[in-house]
């Protein structure tokens, strides 16, 4: 099956982005060649500009807050394992007081870095970053493996909290959500979302062999699903068929 999620505001889409990027980072970081190391720190640099949006850390922040106070309300509860609940809110307590501590921006201290900052000027540029543009970084790309692993690992040491913690949010978003199996009739699909819930994510499981790409919009009134197919210049057409999917609405 494949997982599409289609986000329903702003803050959302960042978390998600930030996630694509911390997965991709930590699948680089452990391979050994320059080559793989090169593009981590390109996504190091990705991470850095997507978190250089003024109130990301407030965001973040305010959500971890606003979860805590809403498992909070759960205790007493005799349906719900108290240890499991105590160890959720410790996770978010430790997010929370990480986070916190750092000051600045998230990776406002690899911003005082030159050496990195120097890489980072040229990447944008195609071709950039050859050797007789930044021989520093060109010799850094000769050195061992491990000793390239433990400086990205320093690096990004930087980030950990606000990777743990966009990671935590959108866990416990996820779960909050509960799966239902729904059909497009020809190839269209569209559902009426119920009043005082904000929803903040969709999440669309479909079978691959249908050879099918869903074309999602929503808002906190409706949602609507159109499938597509790709022709055989990989071009879009509307799918006409009827087809079933698994949706997920999570709140």
């Amino acid at each position: 099956m494949i997982l599409y999620e289609y986000p329903f505001n702003e803050r959302l889409r960042t978390y998600l982005r930030l996630e694509q990027l911390f997965r991709r980072l930590g699948e680089l970081i452990p391979r050994a060649h320059p080559l793989d190391h090169h593009y981590a720190l390109v996504t190091i640099f990705e991470i850095m500009d997507v978190a250089a949006r003024a109130d990301l850390k407030s965001d973040v922040l305010k959500d971890l807050e606003r979860n805590k106070q809403q498992l909070d309300s759960y205790r007493g509860n005799p349906s719900i394992s108290q240890d499991v609940l105590d160890g959720v809110i410790g996770q978010i307590d430790h997010c929370f007081a990480a986070l916190n501590a750092q000051h600045g921006k998230a990776g406002h201290a690899l911003s005082e870095n030159d050496w990195l900052m120097s890489i980072r000027s040229r990447v944008g540029i195609p071709g950039g970053t050859c050797g007789f543009d930044l021989p520093a970084y060109y010799a850094w790309q000769h050195h061992a493996p491990e000793q390239r692993q433990q400086d990205l690992e320093g690096w990004t040491s930087h980030l950990a909290p606000l990777a743990e913690s966009v990671f935590v949010l959108l866990k416990m978003l996820r779960d909050s959500g509960m799966p239902q199996r729904v059909a497009a009739d020809h190839g269209q699909f569209q559902q009426t979302l119920p009043q005082g819930r904000t929803f903040q994510l969709l999440r669309l499981r479909i079978d691959p062999d249908l050879g099918l790409i869903p074309e999602i919009s929503g808002n906190r009134l409706i949602v609507s699903v159109r499938l597509m197919r790709p022709d055989a210049t990989g071009k879009l057409q509307s799918c006409t068929d009827d087809a079933a999917f698994e949706l997920t609405l999570c709140a």
